[in-house]
């Protein structure tokens, strides 16, 4: 297999991602410790839960002094979202086998969006496990990291990690507003999302966007081509067909 053929447009997005999402980890490895979590409890709740906002609710939780309960609920809560995109990438990629398990480890934020935002089925695998694995491997150390340094750090949101999985996130946006439609609900879940966050707990308001997304999906059904992907009809016979 060549170079060019190795280093397709969605294993460098994944790549990308990966490295953006993953240095973020170090956040959350200062913050547990900080928050009154030993280094091996760090590390445990990367290696096993694995999803961001997740941990950061958990954390955030217990070091507030509230109890596991609440704040496996909380974990739980903003972990919601996973389940929509297992859905989505079991359609997509159907996973046999032993991989099945693993896909929905790495079924995040991240891996569901880089392969999404392919429309061939092979740079759409590629993309799911190049930011999945990636995001997963680069979580994982840079947490140790995070927690091993714990106050030699500082406040981690100084070094600009938080900002690098937004700007991520919105690399991976941008190319998929092809028309009006795309940009009018991008636009109402960013204001949905902002008036929001003063008044509910964080990470909730990403799930009343997605909310309002799926409702207007649901029920704003327009013309073919005022989706985000190319128009096909199905009804459509080939040139090249008698």
């Amino acid at each position: 297999m060549g170079r060019a053929a190795r280093f397709t447009p969605a294993v460098r997005i994944g790549v990308s991602i990966a490295v953006a999402t993953g240095l973020y980890g170090i956040s959350f490895g200062a913050l547990a410790v900080a928050s009154g979590f030993s280094v091996a409890q760090t590390v445990a709740l990367s290696l096993l839960m694995f999803t961001g906002g997740s941990q950061f609710a958990f954390i955030g939780v217990v070091g507030a002094g509230g109890a596991g309960a609440a704040a496996f609920g909380a974990a739980t809560l903003l972990g919601v979202r996973n389940a929509v995109y297992g859905a989505q990438i079991n359609r997509m990629l159907r996973p046999r086998g032993w991989l099945k398990p693993v896909a929905a480890h790495v079924t995040i934020d991240e891996s569901a969006a880089t392969a999404a935002s392919q429309s061939e089925p092979q740079e759409q695998r590629r993309g799911f496990w190049v930011a999945g694995l990636g995001v997963y491997v680069c979580w994982n150390l840079f947490t140790l990291l995070g927690a091993l340094l714990g106050d030699a750090l500082g406040d981690p949101r100084q070094w600009g990690l938080d900002g690098a999985a937004v700007a991520a996130f919105l690399g991976l946006l941008w190319p998929r507003l092809r028309s009006r439609e795309p940009v009018a609900i991008a636009l109402v879940c960013a204001l949905v999302t902002v008036l929001s966050l003063p008044w509910v707990p964080a990470g909730v308001p990403i799930l009343l966007a997605a909310a309002v997304a799926a409702v207007w999906g649901w029920y704003g059904k327009g013309p073919a081509d005022e989706g985000l992907e190319p128009d096909v009809d199905p009804n459509a016979k080939s040139e090249s067909m008698p």
